[in-house]
């Protein structure tokens, strides 16, 4: 019986391709744990699962790190990320889902649309646990909201939905994942925030 032997390249894109697949199953199931506890159950079973079609996890195994997202490095390289594309614009969790063309009289802009609540509570989830993903053991509740600070002054998102997502994200790093949680339980009963 022969063996097949490797190179070094074929061997960095299996070692690759294996820690990619566990690091994207292991925010998955991160993010379900979080959904579940909010109620969003079949969102938590569905969430990210583009993430394991080719179009995308290709990316991630040309560009897996651990530490980040391959796709920041896909953008690094090229100056967008074609796993990011397809990505967004398949996963209503992401507000970069939710943006348009305003048509207003003097010109056209892009505009953030305001997220239905239960999307929200999932990007809410999502953020939670790249944050614990990708920080690990230095994770705290007040990572997502760090992370969210360095830009949202910059980010097209509609107003309201951008307000309430600071608003939850400063919650956890003040108050923790249990009020928190409580908090986006109640704003998936009221069906509006």
């Amino acid at each position: 019986m022969s063996s097949v032997k490797l190179n070094e390249e074929e061997k960095r894109l299996l070692h690759n391709a294996w820690h990619h697949f566990l690091t994207i199953t292991h925010h998955k199931l991160v993010v379900m744990e979080g959904c579940f506890k909010v109620g969003l159950f079949k969102q938590g079973l569905l969430h990210d699962l583009s993430k394991y079609s080719w179009e995308e996890f290709k990316t991630g195994v040309k560009y897996y790190q651990g530490t980040r997202s391959p796709n920041a490095a896909e953008k690094e390289e090229k100056g967008y990320s074609s796993a990011w594309l397809h990505h967004k614009g398949r996963n209503k969790h992401h507000f970069e889902y939710w943006t348009d063309v305003s048509t207003a009289e003097d010109h056209w802009k892009i505009v953030g649309v305001k997220m239905p609540v239960n999307y929200l509570a999932e990007m809410v989830m999502d953020r939670i646990a790249a944050s614990k993903i990708y920080q690990g053991k230095n994770y705290t509740d007040a990572a997502p909201y760090t992370y969210f600070s360095r830009n949202k002054e910059y980010i097209v998102m509609h107003p309201e939905t951008k307000a309430c997502l600071d608003k939850i994200l400063l919650m956890l790093k003040e108050k923790g994942e249990r009020r928190t949680f409580a908090y986006i339980r109640k704003l998936l009963k009221d069906g509006d925030y």
